[in-house]
């Protein structure tokens, strides 16, 4: 309870509930959990309803999948719940960007994987100043 009153690091605090509630309607839930909202009235600067997420755990913005980033972004007047972006068949599942978490991509020979390199091939030779 402390963590939602004193943190955001791990979602939304109670403030941003209490606001959610009072200028927010849900619109929307994505394959992560996060959560999308659009404001009651149009007091943005622009006269356009905002539009906001509150993600599911730590705040990442790479969380949102880009049909969500889209609509965020007033690129799509359209819900992705009611007109999803179409699929190629060549196109991955979206992943958040994973440095920094155990599930980042180590190559052969990181430090931080198991740390041992391949053995030298003798194709490479040391530069030398002339």
């Amino acid at each position: 309870m402390l963590g939602r009153i004193f943190g955001w690091t791990s979602g939304a605090t109670i403030g941003t509930f209490f606001t959610i509630a009072k200028r927010g309607e849900h619109v929307g839930t994505d394959e992560f959990g996060n959560r999308y909202y659009l404001s009651r009235d149009t007091s943005s600067y622009d006269g356009r309803r905002r539009r906001w997420v509150t993600y599911n755990g730590y705040a990442d913005a790479s969380k949102v999948p880009p049909d969500w980033h889209g609509w965020l972004h007033y690129t799509y007047d359209e819900l992705p719940t009611e007109h999803p972006l179409p699929r190629r068949k060549w196109e991955e599942d979206h992943l958040p960007n994973l440095t920094g978490t155990p599930m980042a991509w180590r190559p052969q020979g990181s430090l931080a994987s198991d740390g041992k390199r391949p053995a030298a091939t003798g194709d490479y030779e040391a530069w030398r100043p002339e």
